[in-house]
């Protein structure tokens, strides 16, 4: 949701392109690392929890995949979990990827950055992906529906058998108490200290464009797209967090 993602997945069909315009913002990219941790609650404790659930299968030589990487925060925390990791982050906006070659600083040495979608990412021609574990936060309610299931797709198939995968965006009931939800996403982000204005702003943005679902919904499409034994592992206000496997 605005300033809370990091980075965009998939590429033409996004329902949301204004809030991808503007990781190309320079200004918006010097001060991306303040979105997350105002509108979502739990933003750190996320990335630890990401950690420990990928060390549950991932080995300590692990090669990991972590799409929408722009910004570098997800890939510096798990780096500094896990120092036997390698990575490959894959992002569209190269100005979100300098941001996180200057975040990750020595950490570079164990990280490839790819400018691209989800589709400019390694694979391998044999049925054994090349990737350990993978990530996807804060990325996917840039994506309707088809594109999200698309996505998903690519990144199981970009996995060994049995890969951890671990995926949280916005999601939340879509019914009669979506405004409600979406009110509650606002006023955590004024709590935290956002200026209210530009928390309604990104409210109202967040209703008319992002491609939110119910979190029905979405364990629903990380089964079509091939994911085993998805289980909700994180929910807060208009979050949710899956752990799921190839």
């Amino acid at each position: 949701m605005a300033d809370g993602g990091d980075g965009a997945a998939q590429g033409h069909d996004l329902g949301s392109e204004h809030f991808l315009k503007g990781f190309s913002d320079p200004e918006v990219v010097a001060r991306y690392a303040e979105g997350p941790r105002r509108y979502v609650p739990g933003f750190e404790s996320l990335h630890r929890m990401t950690a420990i659930l990928l060390a549950e299968r991932a080995p300590k030589d692990a090669r990991v995949l972590v799409l929408g990487a722009g910004g570098g925060l997800e890939l510096k925390a798990l780096a500094d979990a896990h120092p036997g990791w390698t990575f490959v982050g894959v992002d569209p906006s190269a100005e979100m990827l300098q941001a996180a070659e200057r975040l990750l600083g020595d950490h570079m040495a164990r990280v490839t950055l790819i400018e691209g979608y989800i589709d400019a990412a390694p694979r391998s021609s044999s049925e054994l992906g090349p990737f350990d574990a993978a990530t996807c936060l804060l990325t996917l309610h840039f994506l309707k529906a088809p594109e999200r299931r698309d996505t998903l797709r690519a990144i199981r198939e970009r996995l060994r058998p049995g890969a951890p995968f671990v995926a949280a965006h916005g999601s939340f009931p879509q019914g009669a108490e979506r405004d409600l939800w979406l009110q509650r996403y606002a006023a955590y982000a004024v709590a935290s200290g956002a200026d209210p204005e530009q928390a309604e702003t990104a409210r109202a943005a967040v209703a008319a464009s992002v491609q939110m679902l119910s979190p029905e919904a979405d364990a629903a499409i990380l089964d079509e797209a091939g994911f085993h034994d998805a289980t909700l592992f994180f929910a807060a206000f208009t979050w949710r967090g899956w752990i799921a496997h190839a």
